[in-house]
């Protein structure tokens, strides 16, 4: 028994990530979908029973609390087992940051199949897109509610992530770069990075150093003096409020930090550089 929704409306309200169509189907035994290229991107989650998918020269045998990502513009084939045929249910999406939400939860290319052990909440996710499929404004919005609810589900799942190799490692590091860049202004620490992207601190030590050849708080560090150094070249801002914005709460501190980095204290950082200014300046000085 097959229930489909095909989203298709006149002009779609969002952009990043968007609904194109979600089903569940119990299949016979059997039966099969391909070879065939999809236009957009389609995750499968297996409710129960077992199958076959195929993509990229790879088969892969997945049961119950399984599931496969169709990337669009890749040949796919899957089939139902002949004996314990499988009950799945889908999502068809797309939008211009797609590919970077299944990145985010660990599917790409490289990563085609997952495991989640909230089979009943993906499960009531999609019935629920499936009980407010007219093309009313409101339940636009709630579709694309739950379309995010559904990416919320499977980022929770740690089985989602991969579990090992240097594909998790830069994963965990790009997060924890970007999340220093967002945050760099405030007064953030070593271990609310490790606690951003659920790791420990020692965990998140050895990928730094793997990746990057420096620690976290090595990284940091650099990243705030370079953006105060620039401060300081580019605005009128005093040499505190330079470090204000760049997270440090001492001014000693700062100027000591800036000073191994670069050899002269804030102060004599920016008179070396006045040439590239005009106008005055109104600031406290303290190095």
């Amino acid at each position: 028994m097959e229930h489909a929704y095909i989203l298709q409306p006149k002009e779609r309200p969002f952009s990043d990530l968007y609904l194109c169509f979600c089903g569940y189907e119990e299949c016979r035994p059997g039966h099969s979908f391909g070879p065939a290229v999809r236009p957009c991107y389609i995750l499968h989650y297996i409710v129960s029973g077992k199958g076959v998918y195929q993509a990229g020269g790879t088969s892969y045998e997945l049961e119950a609390g399984q599931g496969f990502l169709i990337p669009p513009g890749s040949q796919t084939f899957y089939q139902a087992d002949a004996h314990e045929p499988w009950t799945y249910l889908w999502i068809g999406f797309d939008g211009g940051q797609a590919a970077k939400y299944l990145a985010d939860i660990g599917l790409g290319a490289s990563r085609l199949t997952f495991r989640s052990s909230r089979g009943q909440l993906i499960q009531d996710t999609v019935l629920s897109m499936l009980e407010h499929k007219t093309g009313s404004v409101s339940n636009q919005f709630l579709l694309e509610g739950l379309l995010y609810s559904f990416f919320h589900i499977l980022a929770e799942d740690t089985d989602v992530y991969p579990s090992s190799g240097s594909e998790a490692d830069s994963q965990y590091v790009r997060q924890a770069m970007e999340f220093i860049q967002n945050s760099y202004c405030t007064p953030i620490r070593v271990t609310d990075i490790a606690d951003y992207v659920s790791i420990n601190r020692s965990y998140l030590y050895s990928l730094f150093r793997k990746e990057l050849q420096m620690s976290p708080q090595e990284y940091l560090s650099n990243y705030r003096l370079t953006q105060a150094a620039e401060l300081l070249l580019i605005t009128d801002l005093s040499v505190e409020g330079a470090a204000l914005s760049c997270g440090y709460t001492d001014p000693l501190v700062f100027s000591k930090a800036f000073k191994r980095k670069y050899g002269l204290t804030p102060s004599q950082y920016r008179k070396g550089k006045a040439p590239l200014f005009s106008g005055t300046r109104s600031r406290q000085h303290f190095d």
